[in-house]
């Protein structure tokens, strides 16, 4: 029984240090590389382009003329300014695209002086990224397209409760007329219409799409994250959430389509999403399309509305909206809730959603039943401190405290097995040449003393998922993105900042740059104050817990404090806050329940040890 024991901890231990260690060895390296050759391909660029207008690389470093620089394939059309609270850019009169925006409120790192993020890009720029509209229809005369110029009246400005409205007048008996209108946040209204001035009737379609010409190295390298073509889409009850990530989407399913009746579907990365909302009463045809022009790969979500007949002297009007913007919760519930997100509790029920469950635009994960209610706790406690760091430990005092009575009887199991371990080593010596009577004694003396050996593993196969679901929340949530803690931390999403080899910041140099070693040091060695703090904690648990039987796996126990410790300094340092402050509570639940049964701790051991010192001193 006590192998079993043995066997089933050193599963889960296993087991936990696998999932840390895949990502530490393999997605871990393979994310910081794709980041690096993305940034030296970008500075590079960035390069070429002062010195050569209207030149950017390919993919080899070579000059390509038929990229345009994002502001000459800007100037290539006549725009109407776009100025919101949230955003900022432009809408090309060049086929009446949203294909130029920046947001306001997202940085594109910690630096005060970081220019904001980018979302649209016009076609014609490297990673081009747009929205489009129009109508669609065979053996119609002078559709709008990519190149048609639309008309819009002078000094106008897209703002909130200001809309812009472009025409085309096709010559051919066709005027269409584009009102686009913006909220304060991230929502775009785009209504057209189509009047049939001429004598002949037609048939016509409206689409809608969202496009990518290209996407940058890092995306769709971090397989915990989902990136690529997104979407709620079926009929009723039917509805549900279609992925296809970049690398699926290109090699397997490079065109897709879904029957929908409202729903909607767009292109997402970690943080930002371009999706696309008909009207939810209205049956659509959806795609996900990847196709290769000139040698790009372009990514295409779109949306067909039904074809409807154009009588002579009629009207067709079609509303779409368009969300481009930050995938922030609160934000998605507020539209899937029609500007009203229910109670907290409610988040779960999307039966009476304007938008159907569009907060699962966010990547919550098979453990979504951890990872939403999780962060519900988190923006409740954001609310209250107004601090994602002091959230994330009151999140852990009250999981500690759900779990308390579990953990109670684990640590009050291992404080018995700590406090009969000398018997346990006489029963070994006594029987060493008889490992079945050993076996029955320890099973006896476990009962007698109304020890359950198995306690001891509960709170860890607890703590596993909890942990992945911490992680995930951390990872995909941009609530934590450039969230500071205190002092030198100053974005939770991503690790601490500080390492040892430089002394936390007091020699004025960067590991990193060391020659031959800089990139152990500023990647795998990296270590900074708080996996030390983890690392020190996981040891003293560690030590207050019971000894493994056998010399070998003592050994092996002894050294995890250390394998954790580089391991986790590659992580979200919100996730070491939240591991370092767990084990905190566990040392303080352990060393009363020690001091209660009377077993001796490492921690009275280091209290006497001090008092010592202090008493030869003076």
């Amino acid at each position: 029984m006590q192998n079993d024991n043995k066997n089933t901890l050193m599963f889960i231990v296993s087991a936990f240090a696998i999932l840390i260690g895949y990502q530490f060895f393999v997605l871990g390296p393979q994310q910081r590389k794709a980041e690096a050759e993305a940034r030296a391909k970008k500075a590079a660029a960035v390069q070429m382009a002062a010195t050569q207008p209207g030149v950017t690389l390919d993919a080899n470093g070579n000059p390509a003329p038929l990229r345009l620089s994002r502001e000459t394939a800007k100037a290539a059309s006549p725009r109407v300014p776009v100025d919101t609270p949230a955003l900022s850019g432009s809408i090309a009169l060049k086929g009446g695209r949203i294909d130029d925006l920046f947001l306001r409120k997202y940085a594109e790192t910690t630096d005060k002086n970081s220019p904001p993020v980018e979302l649209f890009r016009p076609e014609g720029a490297e990673h081009a990224w747009f929205a489009d509209f129009g109508w669609a229809g065979a053996n119609l005369p002078g559709l709008p397209d990519s190149r048609t110029v639309w008309t819009a009246a002078p000094g106008q400005v897209l703002r909130p409760n200001s809309p812009v409205t472009l025409t085309f007048d096709n010559g051919q008996g066709l005027l269409f007329t584009r009102v686009i209108a913006v909220d304060a946040d991230a929502m775009f209204t785009i209504t057209d219409s189509v009047k049939n001035n001429g004598a002949n009737a037609f048939q016509l379609a409206p689409y809608a799409t969202v496009q990518r010409q290209g996407i940058t190295d890092h995306l769709g390298k971090t397989q915990i994250v989902h990136e690529g073509a997104i979407g709620v889409l079926g009929s009723g009850k039917d509805q549900k959430l279609e992925l296809n990530k970049y690398g699926k989407w290109k090699k397997d399913k490079p065109l897709t389509t879904f029957d929908s009746v409202g729903g909607w579907a767009g292109i997402t990365d970690k943080y930002w999403l371009a999706a696309l909302v008909p009207n939810q009463d209205q049956t659509i045809k959806a795609q996900y399309r990847m196709t290769n022009v000139g040698g790009t790969d372009v990514y295409d979500v779109n949306i067909v509305g039904p074809t409807q007949a154009l009588n002579p002297g009629a009207t067709l009007t079609q509303a779409t909206r368009l969300f481009a913007g930050a995938k922030t919760v609160p934000l998605l519930r507020k539209y899937e809730y029609n500007g009203q997100a229910p109670e907290w509790w409610k988040f779960w029920d999307s039966r009476k959603a304007e938008i159907p469950r569009f907060d699962w635009a966010v990547d919550w994960g098979m453990f979504s039943m951890f990872t939403r209610p999780i962060f519900n706790i988190l923006e409740i406690f954001y609310r209250l401190v107004g601090n994602f760091g002091l959230a994330i430990m009151l999140l852990t005092v009250v999981l500690k405290l759900v779990l308390y009575p579990m953990a109670d009887k684990s640590y009050e199991s291992m404080a018995k097995i700590k406090k009969i371990q000398p018997e346990v080593e006489k029963l070994k010596a006594k029987h060493k040449d008889d490992p079945t009577k050993q076996q029955q004694e320890m099973m006896q003396l476990y009962a007698k003393e109304k020890i359950n050996p198995m306690m001891g593993c509960l709170p860890m196969l607890v703590q596993i998922p909890v942990f992945y679901s911490l992680y995930k929340v951390l990872t995909v949530t941009i609530e934590m993105r450039h969230a500071p803690f205190f002092g030198w931390i100053q974005d939770l999403s991503a690790r601490d900042p500080s390492t040892i080899f430089n002394l936390f910041g007091a020699i004025p140099w960067d590991p990193a740059t060391a020659p031959l070693i800089g990139s152990f040091l500023g990647g795998p060695l990296h270590i900074g104050v708080w996996p030390l703090l983890y690392g020190f904690t996981m040891w003293l648990t560690t030590a207050m817990n019971p000894p493994a039987g056998d010399p070998i796996q003592q050994k092996i126990f002894q050294l995890f404090p250390i394998i954790f410790t580089f391991t986790l300094s590659q992580f979200a340092v919100g996730l070491v806050i939240y591991w370092c402050w767990s084990n905190v509570l566990t040392i303080i639940q352990q060393y009363i329940i020690m001091r209660r049964y009377k077993v001796e701790n490492p921690i009275d051991k280091i209290i006497a040890r001090l008092q010592g010192k202090t008493a030869n001193a003076t």
